[in-house]
């Protein structure tokens, strides 16, 4: 099964695809999708969505998993962030392929064992559990760990068993 990770947002996306079959997982591509902050929120909205196209498009995810809404620095942040979710589920949902949910405390929780893990630590045991040779990214490093998170998770191993 191939998980697709994503976490959103309206100047920087991450995504995160890992293979599975229910006992080890493999990473198989991570990046930052960055959109310009010159740039008003519609057109950054449009080439998320585009990007994200393009990202499912080229790895044809069995299954994905968004990171929810956590909190936000200011009302004005909180409604982009907001707006880069729907595009994001959008975007997915317009394929087709099951769209799942968790909060950055079960993210947290699962991949660090401690729902209010830093985000360096998130870094690190996502390098350590996928045995990358670098550290990836925040943005890249919080997508997979949601895809990890997914793949942990009882839909996911649902999902890899053919129960669902």
């Amino acid at each position: 099964m191939l998980v697709l990770g994503i976490d959103p947002g309206s100047i920087y996306c991450g995504y995160g695809c890992i293979e599975t079959d229910g006992k080890r997982i493999v990473h198989v591509t991570s990046g930052r999708i960055s959109l310009s902050r010159s740039d008003p929120l519609a057109v950054r909205l449009k080439n998320l969505y585009s990007a994200l196209n393009d990202v499912i498009a080229q790895y044809s995810p069995d299954v994905s998993a968004v990171e929810q809404v956590f909190f936000a620095k200011s009302v004005k942040s909180a409604l982009s962030l907001g707006q880069a979710r729907g595009v994001t589920l959008a975007a997915i949902a317009a394929t087709g392929i099951p769209v799942y949910e968790y909060s950055a405390l079960e993210v947290k929780k699962t991949v660090v064992g401690y729902g209010r893990a830093e985000k360096a630590q998130v870094q690190k045991m996502v390098t350590v559990l996928l045995g990358l040779k670098h550290k990836p990214g925040q943005d890249d490093a919080d997508a997979l760990a949601v895809a990890i998170c997914h793949a942990h998770s009882r839909k996911g191993l649902k999902k890899v068993k053919g129960e669902e």
